[in-house]
């Protein structure tokens, strides 16, 4: 009965909501001016490089090479070519050829692209040495074919190591 008698309090908001008689009042609606910006689009400067690199970062995730079928890694700078036999499964570069090496640096007067030639020779000959009849995969690191390309794919497709 005591509890009747009592008069009502008033409560109000939390302190962090701002403390007022009527906690469900809005709050002030402030506007804002915004300046609408132009779209811009930039293009990438080397968009098509870097779209073939990225084709190629997918591929490599598709085909995998083992010991009996490697997959063929071919890299070429601007001055040099570089290639390696690898197996993905064991994580292994099974062998390495590029024309730094000094039984292709050594014949006199050679050309890039007698010399990127020279690297498909000594492949092939590597390929018979390990026991390996065929490469799963061709993986050229998305570069172009070039004349030393064309020249160290010559050499490997005589001997019928490129995949179809």
């Amino acid at each position: 009965m005591a509890l009747l008698s009592t008069p009502l309090q008033q409560f109000t908001a939390l302190s962090f909501l701002q403390t007022r008689k009527n906690p469900f009042s809005c709050l002030p609606v402030t506007t804002r001016v915004s300046f609408a910006r132009p779209l811009l689009i930039e293009a990438r400067a080397n968009s098509r490089k870097e779209s073939a690199k990225v084709r190629n970062r997918r591929l490599q995730k598709k085909f995998n090479g083992s010991a009996a079928r490697p997959r063929l890694s071919v890299f070429c700078s601007t001055k040099q070519l570089y290639a390696m036999l690898v197996d993905d499964h064991n994580k292994k570069c099974l062998f390495y050829a590029s024309t730094l090496q000094k039984s292709i640096r050594d014949s006199p007067s050679c050309t890039t692209v007698t010399a990127a030639q020279m690297v498909g020779e000594e492949l092939v000959k590597a390929c018979v040495e390990l026991n390996i009849n065929e490469i799963s995969s061709y993986d050229r690191n998305g570069f172009s074919r070039g004349e030393r390309m064309l020249a160290f794919e010559t050499a490997i497709a005589k001997h019928g190591f490129l995949p179809r």
